[in-house]
């Protein structure tokens, strides 16, 4: 095959196209070298999914809070709360915390 044989192959031609050229290095630097490449792209689409995990789930974290909030409004669901949690007793009275073993030989 002779030089001018292999000049006029169609796939040498699309590839020796100066708009071909410019092209593939345009795609190439908005790929990977652009300061808003596909890979930054990637990168902050992954946080930004990250963050609204986040979100979402401090969003559940509030909303089960604010039912707490409301439960210990009433004065014996606040005593029952501040028993369990917090092991308060009222004067003169005893507590017995009763640990089970849940090792089993």
């Amino acid at each position: 095959m002779t030089f001018k044989q292999f000049k006029q192959n169609r796939f040498v031609r699309i590839i020796g196209n100066k708009y071909f050229i410019i092209l593939l290095f345009f795609v190439i630097w908005m790929m990977f070298f652009d300061e808003n490449s596909y890979l930054n792209h990637r990168e902050l689409n992954m946080e930004i999914d990250k963050l609204e995990d986040a979100n979402e789930y401090f969003e559940n974290q509030i909303e089960r809070d604010s039912k707490d909030i409301k439960n210990l409004k009433d004065p014996d669901s606040l005593e029952k709360f501040a028993r369990e949690e917090y092991k308060m007793k009222k004067i003169n009275e005893e507590i017995f915390i009763i640990e089970y073993d849940t090792l089993e030989e």
